[in-house]
């Protein structure tokens, strides 16, 4: 059962083909889009501002979107939201990627195509030129990001779509084993490396 509330009258709104686990929260002024996939103990609170999420979205787990009254936080068609990232009254354009545990504050811009480093802190009213590597606190613009970076970016975005059809396919709460079995399966699923690794190569 999703933990979803209204406030105010206004009710979070889930796209049929979206999946989010039951242990995240949305609250109020929430919209999910097609295909997305919201991650455990996310925490979307439209209790002051909107929050959107288009098409193919992922927000990971332990991911905060917030905003203050009369801002929309929005997230585009294919954005990616790493684990423990915090949007608040900010903008991210299409398939761009917010690394895991970076900060992207008001009125922020993240251009389409850009990769925000984990860890980076993006101050308020910044704006990210499309396609740019944005690293440090405070972050800055290090470079543009290369066509091996945004095809890793693309293809990880891709497998978090997957993840969430087989999520509403295949996933249900249930009791552990209390040993592993013999022979026990492996996830057979597309080869997708850590972006130091497709550079290394």
């Amino acid at each position: 059962m999703l933990k979803v509330y209204s406030i105010n009258g206004i009710t979070p709104v889930v796209d049929p083909t979206a999946f989010v686990h039951p242990s995240a929260i949305l609250i109020g002024d929430v919209i999910v889009g097609p295909r997305c996939y919201i991650g455990p103990a996310a925490s979307l609170r439209g209790d002051f501002g909107r929050l959107v999420l288009k098409e193919g979205v992922n927000v990971q787990d332990t991911c905060v979107m917030h905003g203050f009254p009369d801002s929309d936080t929005v997230v585009e068609v294919d954005g990616h939201i790493g684990h423990g990232a915090v949007l608040h009254g900010c903008h991210v354009g299409r398939n761009a990627l917010v690394g895991m545990n970076a900060v992207v504050m008001d009125g922020a811009v993240i251009g389409a195509d850009s990769i925000v480093a984990a860890m980076a802190f993006v101050k308020a009213g910044m704006e990210i030129p499309p396609r740019s590597l944005v690293v440090g606190t405070p972050a800055r613009v290090l470079r543009q990001v290369t066509d091996e970076e945004l095809a890793w970016k693309v293809e990880g975005t891709r497998q978090y779509q997957e993840l969430a059809v087989r999520s509403l396919q295949t996933m249900q709460e249930t009791a552990p084993l209390s040993a592993p079995e013999a022979n026990r399966p492996r996830l057979v699923l597309g080869k997708v490396e850590p972006l130091y690794k497709v550079k290394g190569k």
